[in-house]
């Protein structure tokens, strides 16, 4: 599911998603769904299909913003609840709305179906399904800045599910796995992207910083490299050590000063090393970045002086 969407209810503070048991059954869904529909996921360990199932079904919980809420059921440590529900097969998944069930399916669903789903039930608790990826996109780069990769990934991925030309969706992935260190599974991805987006600025930025990250992996000690700089300031090859280091920690500001430093000193250095490092920075920021404005500032000052 990937609709966000204006509903009128909203979850209150607290966890979005979270296991039940007996004990707190009536707590966690009975009661929460007097204010905010519940989404039931009945599971069990053994189930192929629920472990297919339910980190799509969290991915669409979570890109709901509110929305909606989720509480999960082992049925094998809670046969209680799955006997009085009446649950037949796993996974089953219920929609409880003040208190009663309102909606569910059985089995695992596509994204689209699951989105088709969470529209019907946050309809009928009198919500508004906006119908867009677009703010799905915007919470799974909010998960992403807030280092909750995984979780962007899995949202990124059920955005591709309904549209699998959404280039910022397919750029986001490349940069979730990146984040995750998984630069091998990255990059496959960036290299099965549809023909038609590959030139995406999304997918340009995301390869980017895919190469940095590349770099990053042979990025020396900072400290090391900035004592030969500062012993040499025309060792050269120090100072490009050190940008790739300084942006490997998240220093881009610091990496893009030393490489413009290089340029001043020696355009031509490496056959021009300087400049395309800062053109690579440049493409994996975002192009409102004041490290990007304030950097092609300098840059175009020295080029054209």
């Amino acid at each position: 599911m990937i609709e966000l969407g204006g509903a009128k209810q909203a979850a209150p503070d607290g966890e979005l998603i979270k296991d039940t048991s007996e004990a707190t059954f009536m707590q966690d869904v009975v009661d929460a769904s007097q204010q905010v529909p519940v989404i039931v996921d009945f599971w069990a360990p053994w189930c192929g299909p629920c472990k297919q199932l339910g980190p799509a079904l969290e991915s669409a919980v979570t890109a709901a913003r509110g929305a909606v809420k989720m509480v999960k059921v082992n049925v094998d440590e809670n046969q209680m609840i799955a006997q009085q529900l009446r649950i037949q097969s796993i996974p089953t998944v219920y929609a409880f709305w003040q208190g009663q069930p309102i909606d569910g399916f059985q089995g695992a669903l596509p994204a689209s179906q699951i989105k088709e789903f969470i529209d019907r039930v946050v309809q009928a608790a009198g919500g508004e399904a906006s119908g867009g990826l677009d703010e799905a996109v915007e919470a799974a780069e909010a998960m992403l800045a807030e280092g909750a990769a995984a979780d962007a990934a899995q949202t990124f991925a059920a955005i591709l599910g309904e549209d699998e030309h959404n280039a910022a969706a397919y750029g986001g992935l490349v940069r979730a796995h990146i984040a995750m260190g998984d630069l091998d599974q990255a990059e496959a991805i960036l290299n099965g992207a549809p023909a038609e987006i590959s030139k995406s600025h999304e997918l340009e930025a995301a390869a980017a910083q895919l190469a940095l990250a590349r770099q990053a992996e042979g990025a020396g000690p900072v400290a090391d490299l900035r004592a030969r700089v500062e012993a040499d300031p025309n060792d050269h090859q120090a100072r490009y050590d050190l940008a790739q280091a300084l942006y490997a920690q998240g220093d881009a500001a610091g990496a893009v000063d030393e490489l413009l430093e290089l340029f001043r000193r020696d355009r031509e250095w490496n056959d021009g090393a300087a400049k395309q490092q800062l053109f690579t920075i440049f493409d994996a920021l975002k192009p409102n970045d004041p490290v990007v404005l304030n950097g092609r500032r300098k840059l175009s000052s020295m080029i054209f002086a």
